[in-house]
C-alpha cells in the first residue's frame, strides 16, 4: 500500500525516539576508522517542512521535536540530537525536520556509504532533489533506488566493508509488514551476522504490533529493545500511543545511554501521567566466550 506519507507525522514523538537512537548508533560506528555502510529500507522524502503542507495538517511535531526546541537544559545526548535539528534551522525557528537519510549523511565520514530504498514515487523524487540540493557534489556517498526495501536487502548484504547498519522504518499500514520485518531481519542476519539491525515499531492496542518485538527477541543474536509511551491507549482502540526500537547487535554503550536519558525525554514528551519508558536487553542463546558479539564490550 502506498498511501502512507511520513510527512504527516514528521517530527512527532516517534521520530524523536528513533532519530535520537539512530544518531547514537552512528556515533558508535564512527569510533572506528574502518568505513561502514548504512542501508535505509524505507527512506521517505528526506526533509520535511513543518509549517506548511502535510506536516502542518495535524502538527504532530508540536508534541515531539517542538517540546525540545529552544531548551538549553537537555542532557548531553539529547542536546546532541537537538543540535542536528538546529543545523537545518539556522534562523532559530523550527521550520524543517530531517529524516534518517539527512541525519545519516551529516554524520557519515567520506569513506562511508548510504544505500536508500523508497517505493513511493513522489517521496523518491523529493528525496533525490533534496539530497542533491543539500549535499551537492556528494553523489558518490549515497545511492537511491525505487524498490521494496525488504526485498532490496538481499542485494546489498553483506556490505563490502563488513561493517554497517540496517535501518528499517516501515509504515506498518499493511499488516503484512510485521511478518516482513521479522523475516527481513532473520534473513539479513543470515547474510550479515555481525551487522547492526535497527527496527522501529509502533505501540498500538492490537496484537500484531505487540507481538513483533517479542518475536524479534527470539532471534539468535544479542539484542536491545527500547520503548517510550507518551499517553494511555485510546478508549476506541485506535491510534499510536508510543513506539519502540529493536536493535540486533547493539553497541555495548547504548543501553546505559538510554537508561540514563529516557527519564528526561519521557518527561518532556508525556501527554498524561501514564507516560513510561522501557529498556531491555538479551544475549544470543549460544556464543563462545572467546568470541564476543560485535556490540558487546570486551571483558
Amino acid at each position: 500500500m502506498l498511501s502512507y506519507r511520513h510527512a504527516f507525522h514528521a517530527g512527532n514523538h516517534a521520530d524523536v525516539l528513533k532519530h535520537w537512537v539512530l544518531l547514537e548508533l552512528l556515533d558508535y560506528l564512527n569510533r572506528k576508522d574502518k568505513p561502514y555502510w548504512i542501508v535505509d529500507t524505507h527512506a521517505g522524502a528526506g526533509l520535511y517542512a513543518l509549517a506548511r503542507g502535510p506536516a502542518a495538517k495535524n502538527a504532530e511535531y508540536a508534541d515531539g521535536i517542538g517540546r525540545l526546541w529552544g531548551r538549553a537544559d537537555l542532557p548531553a545526548p539529547l542536546a546532541a540530537y537537538l543540535a542536528r535539528i538546529r543545523d537545518l534551522n539556522p534562523s532559530g525557528r523550527l521550520a524543517l525536520y530531517p529524516g534518517s537519510p539527512f541525519l545519516a549523511l551529516r554524520l557519515m565520514r567520506t569513506a562511508d556509504r548510504l544505500r536508500l530504498f523508497e517505493l513511493h514515487g513522489s517521496d523518491l523524487d523529493l528525496l533525490a532533489g533534496q539530497l542533491a540540493e543539500y549535499f551537492p557534489g556528494q553523489e558518490k556517498r549515497y545511492a537511491i533506488a525505487r524498490a521494496d526495501g525488504f526485498l532490496a536487502l538481499k542485494a546489498v548484504l553483506p556490505p563490502p566493508p563488513r561493517r554497517g547498519l540496517v535501518f528499517m522504518d516501515p509504515a506498518y499500514e499493511d499488516k503484512r509488514d510485521y511478518l516482513r520485518v521479522l523475516m527481513a531481519v532473520k534473513e539479513g542476519l543470515a547474510r550479515f551476522a555481525t551487522g547492526t539491525f535497527c527496527v522501529w515499531y509502533p505501540i498500538l492496542p492490537r496484537g500484531d504490533a505487540a507481538q513483533l518485538p517479542l518475536k524479534l527477541r527470539r532471534l539468535p543474536v544479542d539484542w536491545l529493545d527500547v520503548s517510550l509511551t507518551v499517553q494511555a491507549p485510546s478508549g476506541d482502540g485506535f491510534g499510536m500511543h508510543g513506539s519502540g526500537l529493536y536493535v540486533a547487535n547493539p553497541p555495548w554503550t547504548l543501553a546505559r545511554t538510554l537508561r540514563e536519558n529516557l527519564p528526561a525525554l519521557t518527561g518532556l514528551l508525556a501527554r498524561d501521567g501514564t507516560a513510561a519508558w522501557r529498556v531491555e536487553t538479551g544475549e544470543a542463546a549460544a556464543r563462545s566466550p572467546a568470541r564476543p558479539g560485535p556490540g558487546r564490550r570486551p571483558k
